[in-house]
């Protein structure tokens, strides 16, 4: 199973925090993650994430082009929605290629919560395979 991990500036700390707790989960995945996001969350915990551009300059759209490819099986990406995006229509275009490939997709911390508990039991796909 592929899953990204995304996070807007004011949200780094959520989602570091996020990997933190459920680093053994994760482990176990294929990681990706765009640029800055993917560095400190390897920084924090070690875990092994094959990391595209920042958000604003592309990585958002390099994430959109593997879901669109069907290459993604979950989508965390934490997002600020208090805060003006520069790139929001790549952030838009994400979110609807989430829907149209019917990919699950965190959008905050409980979502993202439900989502990796539900992987932990291994009760969330029936596509899981080990």
């Amino acid at each position: 199973m592929k899953i990204a991990l995304i996070a807007h500036d004011k949200k780094k700390n959520e989602i570091i925090e996020l990997a933190k707790k459920y680093k053994n989960v994760l482990a176990k995945y294929e990681l990706y993650a765009t640029g800055t996001t993917g560095t400190l969350i390897m920084g924090e915990t070690g875990l092994s994430i094959k990391r595209m551009k920042s958000g604003p300059l592309g990585g958002d759209q390099q994430i959109g082009a593997m879901l669109a490819n069907g290459e993604l099986e979950l989508i965390i990406f934490l997002r600020d929605p208090l805060t003006a995006q520069p790139h929001e229509p790549d952030v838009s275009a994400l979110l609807r290629l989430c829907d149209v490939q019917k990919i699950p997709l965190a959008t905050n911390v409980s979502s993202a919560t439900i989502m990796l508990d539900a992987l932990k039991d291994r009760r969330f796909f029936d596509l899981v395979e080990d």
